[in-house]
């Protein structure tokens, strides 16, 4: 039986026009400037999608950080299709079940799955991107892990990056600013705040690029630095460690 997870904060984060949507999704991708690649396994920015190429993916894993349902460990859906705007997407079924044999994920309920907006906000991307191609996603929640979870869940995941027909993508904002975050870092040598803010994040990007989850756990641990999606980040790391 269908058990669909809706497009919940289409309408309100972005249009629930298809139309208006399709055309914005176009505008944002030929702006990436990037051109598609088949060597593309894994990205942590929505812009990036424009060098995915489809035809060479069949299974999105789906990384995204918990906003407002608190576990120490990783979530998998109870849903069969996350609906779009756009066109809808199925739950890769058997790989979900492949991970829930594990014992080391649990299942989230319907609605927190529609409460968190991490991974929704990728999906008119893959929509878009894979209009004419069949893909099946899986949507990982990622909790308040602790680095050895990171990694082990980093483990678990390692035998589907291996796989050419794969492709991750990792949800995250980076820096969130002020009083309401608790966090008001300001290096004046790079001038303005929106400047210091720039290079901290920059900082962080080019740390993620080497690979090295221990020098992104450096990185945090130095910086402080209020990175919302710094677990399935982690965990990326360590599936690409492997």
């Amino acid at each position: 039986m269908e058990k669909i997870r809706r497009a919940s904060h289409a309408g309100s984060w972005y249009t629930d026009n298809p139309n208006k949507l399709a055309e914005e999704l176009d505008g944002w991708l030929r702006a990436s400037g990037l051109s598609k690649s088949p060597d593309v396994r894994g990205r942590a920015a929505a812009f990036a999608f424009g060098n995915i190429d489809p035809s060479n993916t069949s299974r999105i894993f789906l990384l995204g950080p918990s906003h407002h349902y608190y576990t120490p460990k990783c979530a998998l859906t109870r849903a069969t299709v996350y609906r779009t705007p756009i066109g809808d997407l199925p739950v890769d079924l058997e790989v979900n079940e492949e991970l829930k044999a594990t014992g080391k994920f649990e299942l989230m309920d319907i609605q927190v799955d529609e409460a968190e907006h991490s991974m929704e906000m990728h999906l008119p991307y893959l929509a878009k991107v894979f209009h004419w191609h069949t893909v099946k996603i899986v949507p990982i929640l990622v909790g308040s892990l602790k680095a050895e979870n990171e990694a082990m869940y980093g483990r678990l995941l390692a035998k589907y990056v291996d796989d050419p027909s794969n492709f991750f993508s990792v949800s995250s904002d980076f820096c969130h600013w002020g009083s309401r975050f608790n966090y008001m870092h300001h290096d004046k040598k790079h001038g303005a705040i929106h400047k210091s803010i720039e290079a901290l994040d920059k900082m962080g990007m080019e740390i993620i690029e080497t690979g090295d989850p221990d020098a992104f756990k450096r990185y945090l641990l130095d910086t402080d630095n209020t990175i919302c999606g710094r677990h399935p980040i982690s965990v990326f790391l360590h599936v690409k460690l492997l």
